[in-house]
């Protein structure tokens, strides 16, 4: 865990930036291993980490889940554009990433509330002209639909991929998490296919645990069961196999004979628009 002094140490990137807060962006790019944090994202982290051992291993399933979802609807599927909201810091394997290794041509607008992203994508966007990443908050879709960028890559008049990759959890109830995702079943086309992965609840002490420690740092969070997951789509869905199923399961070859815990509390789910 970050101590006192490595706080002292770390300073804003620019004037007004708060690193007295964790970022969950952030928090999920110390997870998985990465560099772009903070000593409070840090010490956020390494509570799943010390107080719930073996918790960890949610980045990881959850981001490979991710990966073998963009695979699939590029390398099936039409779709050459995707929008990922909530999308967090660059990692290794992001949505463009895999999907251009097929198909060059796919177009792929990131957005995040974090600012740290957008600074990354600044270094994103100069290397790769089909990608851009936005700030934005996915509670606030329609700034998201009419943002320049959206416009300048995304053509709704084609299938698109929406990704919410571990986001929907961190949207309370009383902010409609089922009309965000109304708003952009509502305007994108047929044939779009829409992900999903979410912290999954099965009415158990151990989802009940991380989700006290989600709503006391962060004052948000919501496991949901399968059934609620499954509802956020609405009318006008196909679910596609294997269904609502662990991350590590989802069309996961290689997935283990045996799942932890910590494997069973966050499910993945395809769809695609009628």
């Amino acid at each position: 865990m970050a101590d006192a002094d490595e706080r002292v140490t770390e300073h804003a990137p620019y004037p007004g930036f708060d690193i007295t807060k964790p970022s969950i962006a952030r928090t999920y790019d110390y997870l998985l291993g990465g560099k772009d944090n903070f000593a409070v994202d840090r010490a956020f982290g390494d509570r799943f980490i010390n107080e719930l051992p073996g918790s960890r291993v949610i980045a990881y399933d959850n981001r490979g889940a991710l990966v073998r979802a963009v695979n699939e609807i590029v390398r099936s599927t039409p779709v050459r554009q995707f929008v990922d909201l909530g999308s967090g810091l660059p990692t290794a394997d992001n949505v463009h990433q895999v999907a251009q290794r097929f198909a060059p041509e796919t177009k792929v607008v990131y957005v995040d509330n974090d600012p740290i992203v957008l600074a990354h994508g600044r270094a994103l966007l100069a290397e790769n002209a089909n990608t851009t990443v936005i700030q934005a908050d996915l509670r606030d879709p329609k700034s998201i639909f009419e943002n320049a960028d959206t416009l300048r890559l995304i053509d709704f008049g084609e299938p698109v991929g929406v990704i919410f990759s571990a986001t929907l959890h961190h949207v309370n109830d009383d902010e409609d998490p089922a009309g965000i995702v109304a708003f952009w079943k509502d305007r994108i086309a047929p044939g779009s296919h829409v992900f999903i992965s979410h912290f999954r609840s099965e009415n158990d002490p151990r989802s009940q645990e991380l989700e006290q420690v989600l709503q006391g740092s962060l004052g948000r969070g919501r496991w949901r069961t399968d059934d609620q997951i499954l509802a956020l789509f609405g009318d006008g869905f196909t679910i596609l196999e294997p269904g609502i199923v662990p991350a590590v399961q989802w069309r996961n070859d290689e997935e283990p004979d045996d799942l932890t815990d910590y494997q069973r509390l966050i499910a993945a789910v395809l769809a695609v628009k009628s």
